[in-house]
C-alpha cells in the first residue's frame, strides 16, 4: 500500500468518526483538548494515543509496538499495523479511546 492509499484509509477511518477532523497537511492527524491522539506519519504509518491500560493489549493483540514519528518514539502512542488500516470497525473503537484519553488530560 503507498502513501496516498494509506492516506485514504486514515481519511476514511476519522471521516467514520462524528466530530473528528483531519487537520495537517504534510502531518495528517487528529486532535482534541489540546492534543493530538492520532497521526500518520511521513513513512505513512498510523499512530493512536492510548491510555496505558490499552497500549499493551493493543500491541499484544495486533503484534505491534510504538509508535514512531521524525525519529522519536510518540509518548502513549501504539504502531497501527498496516494490515489493519482499511479495517476501520476494529479501528474505530481504538481512535475513540485515543479521543477519550486525551479529553481526560487537562486542557493545554
Amino acid at each position: 500500500m503507498d502513501y496516498q492509499e494509506k492516506l485514504n484509509c486514515y481519511d476514511t477511518l476519522v471521516n467514520a468518526c462524528e466530530g473528528f477532523e483531519r487537520k495537517g497537511k504534510s502531518m495528517p492527524y487528529t486532535s482534541a483538548n489540546g492534543y493530538m491522539f492520532s497521526q500518520l506519519n511521513k513513512a505513512g504509518e498510523l499512530g493512536i494515543r492510548l491510555p496505558k491500560d490499552l497500549q499493551q493489549k493493543f500491541m499484544e493483540q495486533f503484534n505491534s509496538g510504538p509508535f514512531y514519528s521524525y525519529g522519536a518514539q510518540m509518548k502513549d502512542y501504539v504502531l497501527v499495523p498496516d494490515s489493519l488500516l482499511s479495517d476501520i470497525s476494529t479501528l474505530l473503537p481504538y481512535l475513540q479511546k485515543g479521543y477519550e484519553f486525551v479529553m481526560s488530560l487537562p486542557p493545554k
